[in-house]
């Protein structure tokens, strides 16, 4: 068993980074264990136009990098693909297993974000890496010049469908209500870029041979179903937190899976904190991961080093 740290955090993303450069920082023995690469699902992102400090935006990819560079100049250890089997949670020393070691510390921070929701559609599965894709930064190239739909309404789907303008033939975003929740910028930008928006409509079936061929779309007004010649679809519609292995080990989540926290990150588990997407937090964000992950990381502080000023 390692027991040489302040403070673990579960998840490198935008959260979990950000924490580690608070911790760290502050002088927290800090050890940040990431089940894939650095970065989470913002690294997918394309372009991220609206965090502060970079007016041309910056891209997913490389905001991690600076995340994870930053954290480690001032200390922080960082583990990736090292991914979290179970937690014990019952004594002060947080025990977290994972496929490689047993790691202890007084405090624990849960920033392992979200995963995305699958379209639980006929032809999903079966064409998963043969024309459906969850990822527009990651197969985008494969389709240059080729027909996809985006399935979506927020701004991650925008997000990709304006990334996919600029290798497609024709890009449509699919949306099942008759409005983009997407920010009113990113809607300007698609129809500036002649994204087609298919509104009021559901994909119904995916269908193709051994790629994608077609996709079937329900008229959510009119009740037709009408069949879209496509070689790719790209699926956006939400995130399912990440939570169910600190659920098994006694913190208390909502309704939907998500950690629940007070106004200073903590959880029902004293030391236990948690940040980022895995929190109910209804603006999923960047900016707003950021902004949990410091309180959490200054809370954390307090419980191991326990200041004059801290209370508990």
């Amino acid at each position: 068993m390692s027991n040489d740290y302040d403070v673990i955090i579960i998840g490198a993303g935008p959260a979990g980074l950000t924490a580690a450069i608070y911790t760290a920082r502050s002088g927290l023995r800090t050890l940040v264990l990431e089940r894939g690469i650095p970065g989470g699902l913002a690294a997918e992102a394309p372009l991220i136009e609206n965090f502060p400090g970079f007016p041309n935006g910056i891209s997913g990819v490389e905001l991690a990098e600076r995340l994870v560079k930053q954290a480690q100049r001032v200390g922080a250890e960082i583990r990736e693909l090292e991914e979290v089997t179970g937690l014990d949670l019952k004594a002060e020393e947080k025990h977290v297993e994972t496929r490689k070691a047993v790691h202890a510390a007084p405090a624990l921070i849960l920033a392992s974000g979200c995963c995305y929701r699958m379209l639980g559609v006929p032809g999903v599965r079966e064409f998963r890496g043969r024309g459906v894709s969850y990822c527009a930064v990651c197969d985008g190239a494969l389709f240059k010049g080729r027909k996809v739909v985006v399935v979506g309404g927020g701004n991650s789907a925008a997000d990709s469908a304006l990334y996919l303008s600029n290798l497609a033939s024709e890009v449509m975003l699919v949306h099942r209500r008759g409005q983009l929740r997407a920010e009113q910028a990113l809607v300007e930008d698609l129809r500036k870029k002649g994204t087609k928006l298919l509104l009021n409509k559901e994909v119904k079936r995916i269908e193709g041979d051994t790629r994608v061929k077609r996709a079937s779309l329900l008229d959510n007004k009119t009740g037709e179903v009408a069949e879209l010649e496509v070689d790719g679809v790209f699926i956006h519609i939400g995130e399912v937190p990440n939570s169910r292995f600190a659920q098994e080990a006694g913190v208390k989540v909502d309704n939907d899976g998500y950690v629940v926290v007070d106004d200073r990150q903590r959880t029902n588990i004293r030391g236990v904190y948690a940040a980022g997407d895995i929190t109910p937090c209804p603006v999923k964000q960047v900016g707003t991961a950021v902004g949990q992950a410091i309180i959490s990381a200054i809370e954390a502080f307090g419980y191991v080093k326990r200041p004059y000023y801290y209370k508990d």
